[in-house]
């Protein structure tokens, strides 16, 4: 699930800095990416992969 918020983080993150918008401090292209490459290492750790049944 984390990956593929990873995704489209890293894609809104491109369009903002394709489309050179002008966004305030939090929404920057790389604060963007950088949520994204949170999200991207949380996926790779193992969390928010799916719920996992303990016997």
């Amino acid at each position: 699930m984390l990956g593929i918020v990873a995704a489209v983080l890293f894609f809104v993150s491109f369009l903002i800095n394709a489309a050179d918008l002008s966004t305030n401090h939090v929404f920057s292209s790389t604060n963007v990416m950088l949520l994204g490459l949170t999200a991207l290492a949380l996926h790779a750790a193992g969390i928010g992969a799916g719920w996992s049944r303990r016997r």
